[in-house]
């Protein structure tokens, strides 16, 4: 143990008063006193005395311990995120480490807790390599007497057991398990919180020891197997105890969340045990929410939260959430869903009670419209017991569909009969169960359609409606209500009479006045979105389309004036924004009337919230509809291309504002009729023109890229015809801006894009770009030679590959015929760039472009035999070296090696992997729902079965259905509007690439490929070869 200066210690012990002291100039001092001190190097040294110290004054210690802590996290190692020099040395290091597991048997819980986070924090950094002995220095706390230190030790391995690695799991579990099964089945030795961190302890342990069984089934049974049928009695056990100093929500919670895991992961094993977890659960399930609906829904709260010295909150909801989360592994594993099928209708009952607005959230949203608007939203980040019903609602629906609409049906019933004694009984909170009934509704639209079209359920929803919801928003009780029954009715106006939808289109144009509480303004803004939707759509025989035309104005003025009244929220006001776009699109005549009201809101919204891209887009929108008008394109271009044009033009560097100026503007561009008008033309076109070659800023030289390729895109013909002052052509002006883009000294961020602007060149101008067109490929290819990013890497390659696709001959000469820059020719560079980086490019789109090239050009050169392919030599595989795992030492020693195989060989070993990843992902989708399958079951034999087919006996000819884009993961709405010209988006890339290799494979000349395949490529030729077609 080093020796500490005492002038130091009294120091220290001085300055921690200090910093207890009630005068502000006294503390002021002592925190800059102990910065001064903590740069010492006895300075944690002395902490850990203070804190450990029996007779000194406990607000002394406690502080200590605090602040010994904080030294920890920012000074122990270098590697930590809060990390402040100095390091910690390593002779104090070690006498801390000998010291502070001492405190583990202090008897005050504040200072024994904060050495256990302490002791937590270090071994975080030093066991086991600088600390070998702490896991047994911990076992020894917990099988000894002491109950202070028993407490301590749990404490630190619930931290420890989180860092814990796949090769310790194996050593540790049987040391740590038998201990923790004891500290918990003790309910008189060891406090409740103590056992509720022992069974989280089991939970962690047993989670790495089934995701190590994924791959080691047989560890998995050894460390596993022993254990499982004591802790699930003692858990099943636990769950019925009632609550009292031995049991309460946090336990019962962590009990669920173990059981949760074992049902998940050892399905079979608990299926024994399912009989007797299910009272219990459901019992605990039931009774929660009794007390729930009394004290939280209908009285504000109730207690005070309990939360535990972990910060961790015990109370009854977070208990409701672990339940829920088990009921959903139920779902999800097939053994069990009979046993949630069976409870359906009970459950769902529980589920809309679990529904219900809570006093709090009635105070919150009342008093906060953002809160309102960002916690009821679909995708909300927010998480609460109503939207974990709502999540609960969505997955029954989702997996028992005909069962979960009959039982909604029942559940509905069954509550608004209760509701009506409840009322009837004077109780003021009836209408919250009205509210939850038709949130659940609402939220389970989707199924209840799908089972009423195919005439599996008799729900009446129209009579519900008429009977239920219309009356409720005709006698208003409380705003909440009255705005969920404008939303539900807009979640199903298909069932509604026409008078009923009348009267609900009434509540909305009135439910968005500015006398109106916010709830219901913000409700019936949610509803525009339903009714109007149903009614452009209905029939022209259906006569309620009548009755959205008379109320469109009143729609427009309503949302407009919310604009002014909730214009300083961005939640608020891109909702509103998202339904004024709905309205807008109803009914063109009537649009062009209003360009004069909305225009001027939609260019302001934008300068204001320039910086908030949701808001930007949103905006956009709104131009977008405008643009596409005939009566509105003219007023809007003469309002907003001046205001694009004096951003662009302006001295000052607005770069934001610059930039999605030049957003707004390529969306006006693509929007507009043509030909595009002379504000296009002749002011905006200069203007960006300018700004992209005159900045250095690299979002304004992103964008102004992508503007001046909607240009190009839309108006070719005008482009090559523009002319400015000094002669030149709009053409040559966009490819100085592409050359300038490419050029090899500027920055990567700006060419992120560049890449299509080239391409669009080529396809609209490529017959009046001359000489130009070899300076841009050069220009692609001098960038190409010194990118680093992936994004910048795919965007040059992929003009190659356009070229493969149009014109592979001219872009094989061209290439070819210029040098590379290792002294082979260009192709040979280009070829190993893209065949080496094509396993990371992304967009579906984008995929199918290089994808069909390659194979394109795979084709080609074996059916011309071209020497220009054939002479080229690419990395192959990787060549694993025996030995077991590499260190990263071992790595920097002797590097990665690959193969050398020829290219066309390459270019067949991409397309298979391909092909081969898209098996996989049918392969993963069919396990998942085959969840039941338990580590007992005899080890499935890798490689295909007899019939040809995956593992699984998955039948691969369902791949090749129609609208079946395994690795499709952009939604069309946000694909590029030139991508979707292009006939390579409309083609299955599953049926192209199984044509084509099925074809390739079959030729004589694939036998020479063969021997660089290696065993996964095999086995995928193998799975295409054996699919009956």
């Amino acid at each position: 143990m080093v020796e500490v200066d005492n002038s130091l210690r009294q120091a220290l012990l001085d300055t921690v008063a200090g910093l207890m002291s009630p005068d502000q100039g006294v503390r002021k001092g002592a925190e800059e006193q102990i910065k001064a001190l903590e740069v010492t190097d006895d300075f944690g040294v002395l902490l850990c005395q203070l804190t450990l110290e029996p007779s000194g004054a406990l607000p002394v210690r406690q502080l200590a311990a605090v602040l010994l802590k904080q030294y920890i996290d920012a000074h122990w190692s270098q590697d930590t995120d809060k990390f402040r020099p100095p390091e910690t040395p390593p002779s104090a290091k070690a006498t801390i480490r000998q010291m502070l597991p001492m405190g583990l048997k202090e008897s005050i819980s504040k200072v024994r807790n904060t050495v256990a986070f302490s002791l937590a924090a270090i071994a975080h950094w030093d066991w086991p390599d600088h600390w070998p002995q702490l896991f047994d220095i911990l076992m020894q706390a917990i099988k000894g007497s002491d109950e202070f230190a028993v407490q301590g030790a749990v404490r630190v391995l619930k931290e420890l057991s989180r860092d814990l690695t796949d090769s310790q799991i194996p050593t540790i579990a049987p040391v740590i398990l038998p201990d923790i099964y004891r500290i918990f089945r003790e309910s008189e030795m060891y406090t409740v919180r103590t056992r509720s961190r022992a069974v989280e302890i089991f939970t962690t342990v047993t989670a790495m020891i089934c995701t190590i069984g994924k791959g080691n089934k047989a560890l998995q049974k050894k460390l596993l197997n022993p254990v499982l049928p004591m802790f699930s009695e003692a858990l099943v056990t636990s769950l019925t105890v009632p609550d009292s100093h031995t049991s309460d929500a946090g336990l019962k919670t962590e009990v669920v969340k173990a059981l949760t895991v074992l049902i998940n992961n050892v399905p079979k094993q608990m299926s024994d045990w399912l009989p007797q977890i299910l009272p219990p659960v459901w019992s605990t399930l039931t009774t929660s929410a009794e007390k729930y609906v009394r004290e939280v829904v209908n009285e504000g709260g109730g207690e005070d939260e309990v939360v535990d010295s972990d910060g961790e909150v015990l109370g009854f909801e977070t208990l409701v959430f672990a339940i829920f989360e088990f009921v959903h592994v139920l779902v999800e594993t097939k053994k069990f869903r009979g046993a949630v099928k069976t409870g359906l209708a009970d459950l769902m009952y529980y589920i809309v009670l679990y529904m219900q607005i809570t006093e709090e959230q009635c105070q919150k949203w009342s008093e906060n419209p953002d809160s309102f608007v960002e916690d009821e939203d679909e995708d909300s980040f927010a998480y609460s017991v109503r939207i974990s019903s709502q999540d609960l609602l969505i997955a029954l629906c989702g997996e028992f569909e005909e069962e979960s609409c009959v039982s909604l049906a029942q559940t509905i019933e069954r509550h608004l009969t209760e509701s009506a004694a409840s009322r009837e009984a004077g109780n003021e909170s009836w209408w919250k169960i009205h509210e939850a009934v038709m949130l659940a509704l609402g939220s389970a639209q989707d199924v209840i359609e799908s089972q009423i079209h195919a005439r599996k359920v008799n729900f009446d929803i129209g009579n519900f409606m008429t009977t239920v919801v219309l009356n409720d928003l005709n006698s208003p009780v409380h705003p909440f209500l009255l705005g969920r029954c404008l939303w539900v009715a807009s979640k199903f106006p298909s069932h509604l009479p026409q008078s009923a939808i009348a009267s609900f289109l009434e509540g909305t144009v009135r439910g968005l006045q500015q006398d109106q509480p916010h709830p219901v303004r913000i409700s019936a803004v949610r509803a525009i979105w339903g009714f109007c939707d149903h009614l452009k759509n209905a029939g022209d025989k259906d006569s309620s389309r009548t009755l959205l035309a008379p109320l469109l104005p009143a729609l427009v003025d309503g949302l407009v004036n919310m604009c002014a009244n909730f214009s300083q929220s961005s939640e608020i006001l891109g909702l509103i924004l998202e339904n004024l776009a709905v309205v807008l699109e109803c009914d063109p005549k009537f649009t062009a009337s209003q360009e004069s009201k909305v225009a001027p809101l939609a260019i302001a919204i934008f300068l204001k919230y320039s910086i908030d891209p949701l808001i930007t887009a949103l905006s956009q929108d709104l131009f977008k509809i405008l643009s596409v008008n005939p009566g509105c394109v003219v007023p809007l271009q003469a309002r907003l291309v001046p205001t694009l044009v004096s951003i662009l033009n302006a001295q000052e560097q607005f770069s934001g504002l610059k930039s999605v100026a030049l957003d707004v503007l390529a969306t006006l561009v693509r929007s507009s009729p043509l030909p595009l008008s002379d504000h296009l033309m002749q002011v905006a076109f200069p203007a960006t023109i300018q700004v992209t070659l005159s900045t250095d800023d690299n979002s304004v030289l992103q964008n102004g890229g992508e503007c001046l390729r909607a240009y190009i895109s839309v108006a070719p013909d005008q482009i090559s015809s523009f002319t400015d002052p000094a002669g030149k052509t709009g053409l040559q002006h966009i490819v100085n801006v592409a050359g300038h883009l490419l050029n090899p000294a500027g920055s990567e961020t700006s060419a992120a894009f560049v890449g299509r602007l080239v391409t669009s060149l080529i396809r609209k101008t490529g017959d009046r770009l001359g000489e130009n067109l070899d300076h841009l490929l050069k220009a692609v290819l001098s960038k190409l030679q010194r990118a680093e990013s992936l994004s910048v890497v795919q965007s040059l390659i992929l003009v190659y590959a356009q070229l493969i696709h149009s014109q592979l001959d001219a872009v094989l000469n061209f290439l070819y015929n210029v040098p590379g820059p290792t002294g082979n020719s260009a192709l040979h560079f280009v070829m190993s760039e893209w065949v080496s980086k094509q396993h990371l490019f992304y967009g579906s789109y984008e995929s199918k472009v290089s994808l069909i090239a390659l194979a394109k050009l795979l084709q080609y050169g074996v059916t011309n035999n071209d020497d220009r392919l054939n002479e080229i030599t690419v990395k192959g595989d990787e060549v694993f070296s025996e030995g077991g795992p590499r260190t990263r030492s071992s790595r920097a020693a002797r590097p990665t090696q690959y193969t050398n195989v020829p290219l066309l060989a390459k270019l067949s070993k991409i397309l298979l992997m391909e092909m081969g990843t898209q098996l996989e992902m049918a392969e993963c989708s069919d396990d998942e729902q085959d969840s039941d399958e338990d580590f007992d079951s005899q080890e499935e034999e890798d490689g295909l079965n007899t019939s040809g087919g995956l593992k699984n006996g998955i039948d691969l000819s369902e791949l090749l259905s129609a609208g079946n884009e395994l690795v499709d993961l952009q939604d069309d709405d946000d694909e590029d509007p030139d991508s979707k010209e292009d006939p390579i988006y409309a083609i299955d890339l599953k049926k192209y690439l199984f044509t084509f290799l099925r074809e390739f494979s079959q030729q004589p000349y694939f036998l020479h490929f063969v021997p660089h395949l290696n065993d996964i490529e095999k086995k995928t030729l193998q799975q295409i070869q054996q699919i009956q077609v």
